[in-house]
């Protein structure tokens, strides 16, 4: 089922860049900025977010100690 959706998908992207007109746009040298600022933007949260939740995502992957279940009784 999910390859027939996927040739559907790919079979729809081609046929619609084939039928696409061109644009003529123009980008000015300051969307390139935009464009530089938002990556970077973006990367920078991902990196906050994952130092904000350092320590669950290590606790996630760490197997539990005896001394650690001892703790809990």
């Amino acid at each position: 089922m999910l390859i027939k959706q996927s040739v559907t998908l790919g079979a729809a992207a081609l046929l619609f860049l084939a039928l696409s007109q061109p644009a003529y746009a123009y980008l000015d040298p300051g969307t390139g900025s935009m464009i530089l600022q938002a990556l970077l933007g973006g990367a920078a949260g991902v990196l906050i977010a994952g130092r904000l939740y350092w320590s669950k995502i290590k606790g996630f992957f760490r197997p539990e100690t005896k001394a650690q279940v001892g703790d809990e009784n």
